[in-house]
């Protein structure tokens, strides 16, 4: 008896490996609730920026690719994945750290995001583009790094790798975003720098692109 006792409490105090997993719809609710709120963000900063007219725009084939993909890793393929079984066979285990760092990441992103589109006014397109009466914002988020919306969107892929917990899903959004991202920054900078010339250049100087004091 004192045997089968003591047993039991050994295998009580060590938790089965069984226990460490979650049920994986904690992570799929959490990445749905950043998901909707991303679109709730940009929703007002898009109808308002679309009122003021382009002046310029460099939107080319390979943008509208790259947006497109950047559509698919962040909604479409996450969304068959939490609504369907089609990419079930990629699935694995929600564990309780990467959950929390996920939400840590999406907290984290959201407030950025959010700041980002709040500091950048009318300014913010989806695209390469240069609106009537644009602005080099420097204040806000944008005071010491460059790309503070591009560190968000770092953030948010991060965030979807460590809640969803498939192999297709996850990691899709970080994938299209390492892609998109060193593509994208140099046509940007220099669509800058021929916009506001000097006052870009002396931005540049006392700016990092997007880790503040580091790059």
């Amino acid at each position: 008896m004192d045997r089968f006792l003591v047993q039991s409490a050994m295998r009580f105090m060590q938790p089965k490996e069984s226990e460490e997993i979650m049920n994986p719809w904690f992570g799929k609710a959490a990445f749905i609730v950043s998901l909707i709120s991303m679109m709730l963000i940009r929703a007002p900063h898009g109808k308002r920026s679309g009122q003021v007219k382009i002046r310029e725009s460099r939107k080319g084939p390979l943008e509208i690719a790259f947006l497109a993909l950047m559509g698919i890793a962040t909604l479409v393929l996450p969304v068959i994945s939490i609504v369907s079984s089609l990419l079930s066979f990629a699935d694995y285990g929600l564990h309780v750290l990467p959950f929390l760092l996920g939400i840590v990441c999406a907290a984290m992103g959201l407030w950025l995001f959010y700041r980002s589109h709040a500091d950048l006014g009318t300014n913010w397109s989806i695209s390469l583009d240069i609106r009537q009466e644009h602005q080099l914002v420097t204040g806000g988020v944008y005071e010491r790094i460059r790309h503070p919306m591009y560190l968000s969107m770092f953030l948010l892929a991060l965030a979807q790798v460590f809640l969803l917990s498939n192999w297709i899903a996850g990691p899709l959004y970080l994938l299209a975003f390492l892609l998109m991202f060193p593509l994208r920054l140099g046509p940007e900078e220099r669509m800058m720098l021929e916009t506001f010339g000097d006052e870009y250049d002396a931005y540049v100087k006392r700016t990092k692109r997007l880790i503040p004091y580091v790059w």
